[in-house]
């Protein structure tokens, strides 16, 4: 089943995630939503990942302009999820969930998928989440 209308990503991973993690990530959370890439109009992440090479490596793939947003902005978000370990980390209790809601425009009821995990065979970790955006 294809979800109405486009849909944005939030992305997060952990320093020197590989591009082939993440593109595993991303597509399984696709998938999870009922969507493909060609169904992705926006993608998000926090300021602190606006060097990461593998985040930057899959939006030139792709041809997305990716967005990063700064901590305060994203724990103003009202998400599913939230993590006093993420909180700790970054400043946010999310960095996908509420990237993902910022790049859709939309509220938490627009997430399809909340905060998928994916630890690649490299032993590095990302996070999706997707949401319809609000066209």
């Amino acid at each position: 089943m294809r979800p109405a209308g486009r849909v944005a990503l939030g992305l997060g991973c952990d320093r020197g995630t590989p591009l082939r993690t993440i593109e595993e990530a991303v597509s399984q959370a696709l998938a999870l939503a009922g969507a493909g890439w060609d169904d992705v109009a926006a993608a998000a992440s926090i300021d602190l990942k606006a060097d990461e090479a593998g985040l930057l490596a899959l939006a030139r793939q792709r041809g997305w302009t990716l967005r990063f947003h700064a901590a305060a902005a994203l724990a103003q978000v009202p998400v599913p999820n939230p993590s006093e370990t993420v909180r700790r980390y970054t400043g946010t209790p999310s960095v996908s969930e509420a990237a993902a809601l910022l790049a859709a425009g939309a509220s938490m009821q627009a997430l399809l998928v909340e905060k998928h995990k994916h630890r690649g065979p490299d032993g590095r970790n990302a996070t999706v989440s997707v949401a319809r955006m609000n066209e």
